[in-house]
């Protein structure tokens, strides 16, 4: 049996876990997703040319490690992932009475904004338990929260990079207009993600801005939350591709643990495959 689920496949995780099949947990990644104006971005990147009709609109890809902080043995790794050029930010709520947000792109890429999942990684550290499934349970936590700070109508939090640099909450918002839907209310992040993460984005905005011009915009919008970055638990195998524990079982991709995408999550499922083959 090749078990390869989602990253968000809960029901299996917790059948899994009942069947007795080893599991532990997984460091991941929790977030926002970060809009700017598009033309923003194409200026930053392409510079006199970004008018140019042979350009499309420009993408971007930034990361960088913060020195710890204090109770941290390392510093946390602030990233963008899945940059969606001229997209839109989209709804990715699986369960009820939870909120989680994404990103995407139309083929023209031609929407008046730029986004992407601005992330944070966390650990079995954070997740205040030793539960193979404490990571989920941390997801599930946030993703609650949203639905209470978004008024229980869908609506995700919101708060601009200014005021979340300044500490504030959200009264209004600026230039950019959030394109998730059916909307967003503004809010202050800091009642939605845990205290560590809030701080590593406040230290980490200004730092990239000086990566990419503008991407610490004070009028940006960040909206919440981005929780679904990989999966938040490790189903074992050995160096046979099978569980430690269950014979025959081949734990496969990201909802088992060994991809952090769509292409790492084929090329495991080539590896695999590649195993299955000289096994039998």
């Amino acid at each position: 049996v090749v078990l390869a689920c989602g990253h968000s496949a809960r029901d299996t995780f917790e059948l899994v876990r009942d069947a007795g099949v080893h599991m532990e947990q997984k460091p991941f990644s929790v977030g926002v997703r970060i809009e700017h104006p598009q033309q923003l971005i194409n200026r930053s990147q392409y510079g006199k040319a970004a008018d140019h009709p042979a350009l499309g609109a420009a993408d971007y890809k930034l990361s960088m490690h913060l020195r710890p902080q204090k109770g941290e043995e390392q510093g946390r790794g602030v990233y963008t992932f899945c940059m969606c050029p001229g997209g839109e930010v989209v709804c990715a709520a699986s369960e009820p009475e939870g909120v989680v947000v994404n990103g995407m792109s139309r083929f023209a890429r031609d929407g008046q904004n730029a986004n992407s999942a601005l992330l944070v990684g966390v650990g079995p550290e954070d997740f205040g338990s030793e539960h193979p499934l404490a990571g989920m349970f941390l997801q599930r936590e946030i993703e609650r929260r949203a639905f209470v700070l978004g008024g229980r109508s869908g609506k995700a939090p919101c708060q601009t990079v200014g005021d979340l640099l300044s500490g504030r909450a959200s009264g209004k918002l600026g230039v950019v207009e959030p394109s998730y839907k059916p909307g967003v209310v503004p809010c202050d992040l800091a009642e939605l993600l845990p205290a560590p993460l809030i701080g590593a984005m406040r230290e980490a905005l200004p730092l990239l801005g000086r990566r990419l011009r503008g991407f610490d915009l004070p009028d940006a919008v960040l909206t919440g939350p981005e929780t679904r970055s990989s999966s938040p638990v490790r189903i074992s195998r050995d160096e046979t591709f099978q569980s430690v524990s269950t014979l025959g079982l081949y734990p496969c991709g990201e909802g088992a643990g060994y991809a952090g995408g769509i292409t790492s999550a084929a090329v495991d499922g080539v590896r695999c495959a590649e195993a299955i083959l000289k096994a039998y």
